[in-house]
């Protein structure tokens, strides 16, 4: 068995802390790189994304607050749209600072209850 990078035993600790506290909510995943930041809500139990948001389509970059912010209520709004308000909140292997919490601060802001 390989031995798996700190990211990922992180990634794995969050996923199995989420789902045995879920209670069947649909998850907000959020995945970021260098230039963007992504967030999709996934209904594990049928297996399909709800709603997704990302900085693909912006002319801004999307390595900057600003942008995890903008994203954090476009997510909500379509969100609302899908009719999801409470989701569980799956930052993956990344810590809860900067980019991550300021897309969640904003989904919260928009709405959505985690």
């Amino acid at each position: 068995m390989a031995k798996l990078s700190l990211f990922a035993r992180r990634r794995r600790r969050v996923r199995t802390a989420l789902r045995a506290r879920s209670g069947h909510r649909p998850r907000l995943s959020v995945h970021r790189t260098g230039r963007h930041i992504y967030a999709q809500i996934i209904d594990d139990a049928e297996g399909r994304t709800v709603a997704a948001a990302s900085t693909l389509g912006v002319k801004t970059s999307g390595a900057n607050l600003d942008a995890a912010t903008q994203v954090g209520k476009d997510i909500a709004e379509a969100a609302k749209k899908a009719g999801v308000t409470t989701v569980v909140f799956d930052r993956g292997g990344y810590l809860f600072h900067g980019r991550v919490k300021a897309l969640a601060d904003a989904a919260r802001e928009g709405g959505l209850e985690f």
